[in-house]
């Protein structure tokens, strides 16, 4: 998504921290309602209609408000963007939540730090992980490990389900590690940041529809009652929301604050996932988690300065990078 911009030295107002705790409740939500969604909808066109759907009605609140859309030149940048935060990003968050419960959904995703650590250390001019940084790179991989070992060990549809979800995941991390890695080093060309978002849902919406066609799924869209208010949720308060709210606080609040929401999206969407869709989480997802957590937060504490680690949804939200680096 657009580039961030550095936080203001002036104190933050009140409305930004609202934001921030918006951020965390929202996207705290979100994986349940993709899973709700997923009750009648195809993960193809359920991602693709929703990311459409957003990208259009936050494009027209921007023309709205008088703010240019991005012009052709920006297009193909912004399209890559899309490819790699929405159809990678989201769409295989998507297709994992079919076999993988929405909390552990979540807490899987907050591996994004050690992707975003790898990604920058294979590239040119990249920070180099050291030490501590290690350490919870390790501790978080022993806890995504201790997660999904019992049910590869079982084999059988479940177990193999579960785990190509758990993979997917970590491959939604890898792409938008290399989404944000893309983005930091181009030019946003002077684009209004919102505008610009909305023509990269649009480009990812698109995209992750014609797969949805490809794979025939239009014969089992349907909507019931729950699944359209989760989608309708999904479309408002996940997109358009969640997103003007996080590039609000990145206007205004430093991003070492805001990366805070990487430890509660999942915590949300573990009691949610319990409560709302009776998803197990049992003694072993309790200790996995809480060990995955502990890995994120020794990479961040471990992270340079100048540098945080970044937000779970961004952002399929924690990556340490430079405040300029941050995104959504």
């Amino acid at each position: 998504m657009p580039p961030a911009r550095r936080p203001p030295a002036s104190s933050p107002p009140a409305l930004a921290y609202a934001a921030w705790v918006a951020i965390c409740v929202v996207w705290g939500t979100t994986y349940l309602g993709i899973r709700i969604c997923l009750e009648t909808m195809p993960p193809g066109l359920m991602a693709g209609l929703r990311w459409v759907a957003a990208g259009a009605l936050l494009a027209v609140v921007e023309l709205a408000r008088g703010h240019r859309l991005p012009g052709r030149r920006a297009w193909r940048r912004l399209a890559t963007v899309g490819l790699l935060f929405i159809v990678g990003g989201n769409g295989l968050v998507v297709w994992a939540e079919q076999w993988v419960p929405s909390g552990l959904a979540a807490v899987l995703l907050a591996t994004s730090p050690f992707w975003m650590v790898g990604i920058e250390a294979v590239l040119p001019n990249g920070e180099r992980p050291h030490g501590w940084t290690w350490l919870g790179l390790a501790i978080g991989f022993a806890g995504i490990v201790l997660l999904v070992w019992p049910d590869l060990s079982a084999g059988g549809p479940v177990g193999a389900g579960f785990l190509a979800g758990a993979v997917a995941l970590q491959l939604a991390c890898i792409t938008w590690a290399i989404g944000s890695a893309y983005e930091r080093r181009r030019e946003s060309e002077g684009e209004h940041a919102l505008g610009a978002a909305a023509l990269e849902m649009l480009f990812g919406g698109l995209v992750l529809t014609v797969i949805g066609t490809a794979a025939g799924e239009w014969p089992r869209l349907a909507f019931s009652a729950r699944s359209g208010i989760a989608f309708a949720y999904l479309v408002l308060a996940g997109s358009v929301v969640g997103y003007s709210a996080y590039i609000y606080t990145l206007e205004h609040l430093p991003v070492s604050t805001i990366s805070l929401s990487s430890y509660i999206n999942p915590i949300i969407a573990v009691i949610l996932g319990v409560l709302v869709a009776a998803e197990r989480f049992d003694a072993r997802s309790l200790l996995a988690s809480v060990v995955v957590l502990a890995g994120v937060a020794v990479v961040g504490a471990a992270a340079p300065k100048g540098s945080t680690a970044p937000s779970v949804k961004g952002m399929p939200g924690g990556k340490p990078l430079e405040e300029s680096d941050q995104k959504r």
